[in-house]
Protein backbone atom coordinates (compact mmCIF):
# COMPACT_ATOMS: atom_id res chain seq x y z
CA UNK A 1 0.00 0.00 0.00
CA UNK A 2 1.22 3.43 -0.88
CA UNK A 3 2.28 6.14 1.83
CA UNK A 4 0.29 8.69 -0.21
CA UNK A 5 -2.31 8.03 -2.69
CA UNK A 6 -3.24 11.01 -5.84
CA UNK A 7 -6.18 11.02 -6.93
CA UNK A 8 -7.58 13.94 -9.25
CA UNK A 9 -11.00 15.12 -8.10
CA UNK A 10 -11.65 17.60 -10.93
CA UNK A 11 -10.14 20.56 -12.77
CA UNK A 12 -6.37 21.21 -12.24
CA UNK A 13 -7.24 19.77 -8.41
CA UNK A 14 -5.29 16.84 -6.61
CA UNK A 15 -5.76 15.23 -3.59
CA UNK A 16 -3.28 13.57 -1.61
CA UNK A 17 -4.72 10.70 0.63
CA UNK A 18 -2.05 10.16 3.45
CA UNK A 19 -2.95 9.03 6.76
CA UNK A 20 -6.14 8.63 6.55
CA UNK A 21 -6.75 12.70 5.63
CA UNK A 22 -7.16 14.23 2.48
CA UNK A 23 -5.46 17.46 1.49
CA UNK A 24 -7.15 18.86 -1.70
CA UNK A 25 -3.95 20.90 -3.89
CA UNK A 26 -5.44 23.89 -6.46
CA UNK A 27 -3.78 26.33 -8.64
CA UNK A 28 -4.89 29.85 -8.92
CA UNK A 29 -7.35 31.23 -10.92
CA UNK A 30 -4.61 33.16 -12.80
CA UNK A 31 -2.77 29.97 -13.37
CA UNK A 32 -5.74 27.48 -14.34
CA UNK A 33 -6.82 26.60 -10.79
CA UNK A 34 -10.30 27.71 -9.36
CA UNK A 35 -8.39 28.76 -6.27
CA UNK A 36 -10.09 26.32 -3.91
CA UNK A 37 -7.21 24.97 -2.49
CA UNK A 38 -3.29 25.92 -1.38
CA UNK A 39 -1.01 25.17 -4.36
CA UNK A 40 1.51 22.61 -3.41
CA UNK A 41 4.28 24.67 -3.12
CA UNK A 42 2.18 26.69 -0.64
CA UNK A 43 1.36 22.98 1.21
CA UNK A 44 5.38 22.72 1.05
CA UNK A 45 6.04 25.72 2.83
CA UNK A 46 2.80 25.50 5.31
CA UNK A 47 4.18 21.70 5.87
CA UNK A 48 7.53 23.83 7.73
CA UNK A 49 5.31 26.26 9.01
CA UNK A 50 3.11 23.35 10.99
CA UNK A 51 6.14 20.86 11.75
CA UNK A 52 8.38 24.27 13.59
CA UNK A 53 5.31 25.30 15.37
CA UNK A 54 4.63 21.43 16.63
CA UNK A 55 7.85 21.63 17.89
CA UNK A 56 8.07 24.57 19.52
CA UNK A 57 4.42 24.10 20.58
CA UNK A 58 5.68 21.12 22.47
CA UNK A 59 8.22 22.50 24.57
CA UNK A 60 6.19 25.43 25.70
CA UNK A 61 3.49 22.88 26.82
CA UNK A 62 6.66 20.66 28.33
CA UNK A 63 7.90 23.96 30.38
CA UNK A 64 4.42 24.73 31.24
CA UNK A 65 4.88 28.36 29.15
CA UNK A 66 1.32 29.61 28.11
CA UNK A 67 1.65 30.04 24.23
CA UNK A 68 -1.67 32.40 23.97
CA UNK A 69 0.56 34.96 22.32
CA UNK A 70 3.08 32.56 20.35
CA UNK A 71 3.05 33.16 16.96
CA UNK A 72 5.29 31.63 13.98
CA UNK A 73 5.76 33.25 10.65
CA UNK A 74 7.54 32.07 7.50
CA UNK A 75 8.98 34.49 4.80
CA UNK A 76 10.18 33.61 1.48
CA UNK A 77 13.07 35.19 -0.47
CA UNK A 78 13.25 34.32 -3.55
CA UNK A 79 16.04 35.13 -6.82
CA UNK A 80 15.24 36.80 -10.20
CA UNK A 81 13.59 33.79 -11.66
CA UNK A 82 11.47 33.26 -8.37
CA UNK A 83 13.32 30.50 -7.39
CA UNK A 84 13.05 30.19 -3.32
CA UNK A 85 17.14 31.18 -2.11
CA UNK A 86 15.99 31.76 1.19
CA UNK A 87 13.26 30.91 4.43
CA UNK A 88 13.12 32.74 7.39
CA UNK A 89 11.20 31.55 10.44
CA UNK A 90 10.43 34.35 12.36
CA UNK A 91 8.89 33.07 15.92
CA UNK A 92 7.34 35.76 17.55
CA UNK A 93 7.42 34.76 21.46
CA UNK A 94 4.47 34.84 24.03
CA UNK A 95 5.17 38.01 26.30
CA UNK A 96 6.24 35.61 29.49
CA UNK A 97 8.36 33.88 27.80
CA UNK A 98 11.71 33.32 29.51
CA UNK A 99 14.91 34.73 28.04
CA UNK A 100 16.82 31.56 28.84
CA UNK A 101 15.15 29.56 26.47
CA UNK A 102 15.32 31.77 23.78
CA UNK A 103 18.10 29.66 22.09
CA UNK A 104 16.42 26.33 23.25
CA UNK A 105 13.65 27.74 20.63
CA UNK A 106 16.31 28.67 18.30
CA UNK A 107 17.59 25.06 18.09
CA UNK A 108 14.29 23.30 18.46
CA UNK A 109 13.17 25.69 15.40
CA UNK A 110 16.02 24.28 13.04
CA UNK A 111 15.35 21.00 14.23
CA UNK A 112 12.05 20.50 12.88
CA UNK A 113 11.71 17.13 10.81
CA UNK A 114 10.60 18.84 7.43
CA UNK A 115 13.45 21.23 7.47
CA UNK A 116 16.14 18.31 8.30
CA UNK A 117 14.71 16.20 5.21
CA UNK A 118 14.98 19.40 2.91
CA UNK A 119 18.75 20.01 4.56
CA UNK A 120 19.29 15.68 3.81
CA UNK A 121 17.44 15.48 1.00
CA UNK A 122 16.21 12.14 0.06
CA UNK A 123 16.66 10.43 -2.68
CA UNK A 124 14.38 10.51 -5.62
CA UNK A 125 13.38 7.95 -7.87
CA UNK A 126 10.42 7.88 -10.82
CA UNK A 127 8.76 5.12 -11.67
CA UNK A 128 6.46 4.66 -14.32
CA UNK A 129 4.28 1.59 -15.33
Amino acid sequence: MADVKVTFPGGIKVAAEVGGYTVVADHSKETGGDGSAPNPFELFLSSIATCTGMTILAFCKNKGIDTTDLKIELNVEKNDDGDVVKIITEVTRPKDFPERYIGAIEHIAGACRVKRHIENAPEFEIVVK
